[in-house]
């Protein structure tokens, strides 16, 4: 086996990776209880998304799909910063976000103490 076709099947198992990751956070991003577990799950696939755009790239000796890996990650750097301002609670509604965090957390704390005392 030659080095070229070591890469190629190392190429090849990225992308079966990130497939399988990319499908695991899209259950995540719907299935997430909260909004910003969503925002994460999208934010991940996009990252994925632009891996395995750099990955194939690579692969096909193609220069021009890391220029498409570019600007698919400014555009979901763009859409995950919109997401956020639209969907979690600024200003006007911070108490109520800021009760949320604050029970989180009390819960956690909650979490250590039982393991701790056991």
């Amino acid at each position: 086996m030659d080095i070229q076709t070591a890469y190629q099947y190392l190429y090849g198992g990225a992308l079966i990776w990130l497939a399988i990751l990319g499908g695991m956070m899209l259950i995540r991003s719907i299935i997430g209880p909260r909004i910003t577990d969503r925002i994460l799950a999208i934010n991940m696939i996009g990252t994925m998304v632009i891996c395995s755009i750099a990955i194939l790239s690579r692969r096909l000796g193609e220069s021009y799909l890391v220029d498409v890996a570019l600007i698919y990650a400014m555009v979901s750097f763009i859409s995950v910063l919109i997401l956020a301002m639209i969907y979690i609670p600024v200003m006007k509604k911070r108490g109520r976000f800021e009760k949320e965090v604050r029970e989180e957390v009390q819960a956690e704390r909650e979490l250590l103490q039982e393991e701790e005392s056991k």
